[in-house]
């Protein structure tokens, strides 16, 4: 992994859309960097973890060793915007229910909690949304947590650099978030121009 280019931590939100497997290898990456703050997750989360991987969320991120607070714990650091880290916030994955309350200013959790207030203090909030197909209202949700200062990142791997396996357009998404954030990364291989630039 390549050296990275900045020291800001980030504050992981993992809600309970597919793709769980996003916001853990997140997590994984950001941690092996010295990046991750704490990671915030909703019950929803927990429930889908079990679903696509078979065990526990807080038992998948035991390795990450950092502390991770449920989004009934309105108690945590990370209700209040002063303990919002300098690196901003990723949602990974993002859930529809939690795209919608971040883009109409609810909050009702710990992790829309911490979002609105990574937003209201115009730092970096990536929601990286999982869902397929989109209708009206999850369109109209994307662009008004875009207007309100959110950059949206579907899930959506590209197939340029050749994957072979899961992991590998896994790696394509976390990397992009990654580039969002302004850190060095090798997750996956850049575009090639037709000069071989």
């Amino acid at each position: 992994m390549s050296q990275h280019s900045s020291k800001k931590k980030v504050l992981l939100g993992i809600t309970g859309a597919s793709g769980i497997v996003y916001g853990v290898k997140l997590a994984e990456t950001l941690h092996a960097m010295g990046l991750l703050e704490a990671i915030v997750y909703t019950r929803s989360a927990d429930h889908v973890a079990r679903e696509e991987m078979g065990v526990a969320l807080t038992d998948l991120l035991k390795a990450v060793n950092i502390r991770m607070y449920r989004d009934d714990e309105i108690g945590a650091p990370y209700a209040s915007s002063s303990r919002i880290p300098l690196g901003g916030m990723v949602v990974a994955p993002c859930s529809m229910r939690t795209l919608a309350a971040i883009a109409h200013g609810i909050a009702d959790n710990l992790v829309t909690r911490a979002a609105l207030s990574t937003l209201r203090l115009q730092r970096r909030l990536v929601l990286v949304v999982r869902e397929t197909p989109l209708g009206v209202a999850e369109l109209r949700n994307m662009l008004l947590a875009a207007e309100n200062g959110a950059v949206v990142l579907p899930a959506s791997p590209a197939f340029y650099h050749r994957p072979k396996t899961v992991d590998d357009m896994v790696d394509f998404i976390v990397g992009k978030v990654l580039d969002v954030l302004g850190i060095e990364h090798s997750l996956y291989r850049r575009w090639r121009s037709s000069d071989g630039r």
